[in-house]
């Protein structure tokens, strides 16, 4: 094992709002107490680490967060390998060790969330969004006993996006509450989350209606979608309504976009599912008549990330071939135009950027 410096380069915000820079003298952490220090090798690249970066994300009483680590050290769907343990760590834990850097970073174990296998609710948890150093350096210390250890047999760029957008998109797509030969439609089916909801979607037996901009057809068919809704070109709705006849059985909206929510509502057929996982910016709200949800015995449902568990079963997915993440690989130092062209929406697939080969 090559020995590990003292300092390393990182992509760095100093303020709301700031620039990414890349200073090559922040400190290398030291594991401390049953803690693990690892060295990154991929990172995918999430929107909500640009709009914590530009601090337009909200807390889930619509306030806009603002108590978050400064500087800043965004990145929270990173793939690494352990190359030092702090005192206190497991046998069971040794070096070279493929890890995943996680949302969550530390949950207590102890509380009604935790116990019941929802530690992603954790009260006193932490995450790599907003309060520890993420997966935008070279190194990074994580919490030993609540560590994602991966299997050693998979291709670390591909598993890095599942840590994050494969991981949202699965927990979506269970929460649809699908049975094989439902309509489900998938708002956003181009993008990094939506393009594993199509996946996992299939995967789980539906039948998928992507719907996005009509430059992304043909990638969105080419992921397994029964069907492809241009929303630019198309009414939306009627066209779901046109392919399903009732309606849609469930809709999972990945757009960060307040209008996508009220089209989906428009979408269902009466007693179905809408399962929202993604976040506009800002303090959006739904602008869906509550009288519509009422009369069509609508079921609304959040999902933020999911559990241990949850995970371990959406990485065995894309292991197994069953779910293949569409990724482009960047330099580390291609951040902030990537942060550019996730402001204009124009990227497929999910970004993953090489912090380091080897």
């Amino acid at each position: 094992m090559a020995e590990i410096p003292k300092v390393q380069t990182v992509a760095l915000v100093r303020e709301i709002g700031g620039p990414v820079e890349f200073p090559t003298d922040y400190p290398v952490p030291t594991p401390g107490n049953n803690e693990v220090l690892a060295k990154i090798l991929y990172t995918g690249v999430c929107l909500s680490d640009l709009h914590t970066k530009d601090a337009v994300a909200a807390g889930p009483d619509g306030i806009p967060i603002t108590r978050f680590k400064l500087p800043h050290i965004g990145g929270h769907e990173g793939v690494g390998r352990i190359v030092g343990l702090g005192p206190g760590c497991g046998s069971d834990l040794s070096l070279g060790t493929l890890v995943g850097i996680r949302f969550a970073s530390r949950v207590c174990r102890r509380c009604e969330y935790c116990l019941a296998g929802t530690e992603q609710y954790c009260l006193k948890g932490t995450n790599h969004l907003h309060h520890e150093d993420g997966s935008f350096q070279e190194y990074i210390a994580l919490d030993a006993d609540y560590l994602t250890i991966l299997p050693d047999d998979v291709d670390p760029k591909v598993m890095a996006p599942v840590l994050c957008a494969g991981i949202t998109a699965y927990k979506g797509v269970l929460g649809a509450n699908i049975r094989a030969g439902h309509w489900l439609a998938v708002i956003g089916a181009g993008g990094g989350l939506g393009h594993m909801a199509v996946q996992y979607a299939k995967v789980l037996g539906a039948q998928v209606i992507g719907i996005d901009a009509p430059d992304k057809r043909d990638f969105v068919l080419g992921l397994g979608a029964t069907e492809f809704v241009d929303f630019v070109n198309t009414d939306p709705v009627q066209r779901v309504r046109e392919i399903t006849g009732l309606g849609a059985h469930s809709a999972v909206v990945t757009a960060g976009s307040t209008k996508a929510f009220s089209h989906a509502c428009e979408m269902l057929r009466t007693g179905g599912t809408l399962s929202c996982v993604g976040m506009p910016p800002g303090t959006a709200k739904f602008e869906t008549p509550i009288c519509a949800i009422v009369i069509k015995a609508l079921k609304i449902v959040g999902s933020v990330v999911g559990s241990m568990s949850e995970l371990m079963e959406a990485v065995e997915l894309t292991r197994r071939g069953l779910v293949r993440p569409q990724i482009q690989v960047r330099p580390f130092k291609d951040l902030p135009h990537v942060y550019e062209e996730m402001e204009k929406g124009t990227l497929k697939g999910r970004i993953v950027l090489e912090v380091s080969s080897s």
